[in-house]
């Protein structure tokens, strides 16, 4: 069992910045990837980021490259999601997820974090 607990999230103005973290307990961090996943109003969750397990590999959607960066510290079990630039478009409930390697489908995912609210407003 892998039990995640995202933070960080917020209100801010676009063009602004916010980082998220996720703290992860139950299994070695080392040996788990990490993916970030957002869900807005009325669709369906969709992919983000994604880190190996090593930290040495990251995978972005098309809409996020440039602007949002996956990183991660093994030696405090954390994930992070600094995000730049910020539109309204990126306003959602942001979920980290733990899977068996790196990927950008749900379904990989078998551990999720209850999510945390992102809002930019114009």
């Amino acid at each position: 069992q892998v039990q995640l607990v995202e933070s960080g999230g917020g209100s801010v103005q676009a063009g602004g910045s916010l980082r998220l973290s996720c703290a992860a307990s139950g299994r070695t961090f080392s040996t788990i990837a990490m993916g970030w996943f957002r869900q807005a109003p009325g669709q369906e969750r969709e992919f983000v980021t994604a880190i190996s397990r090593s930290g040495g590999s990251t995978y972005s959607a098309d809409s996020v490259k440039g602007r949002f960066t996956i990183s991660r510290d093994n030696a405090k079990n954390t994930v992070y999601l600094q995000m730049n630039s910020l539109k309204p478009e990126d306003t959602a409930v942001y979920y980290c997820a733990a899977a068996n390697f790196i990927s950008s489908l749900k379904d990989h995912y078998n551990y999720w974090g209850q999510g945390t609210q992102v809002t930019v407003s114009s």
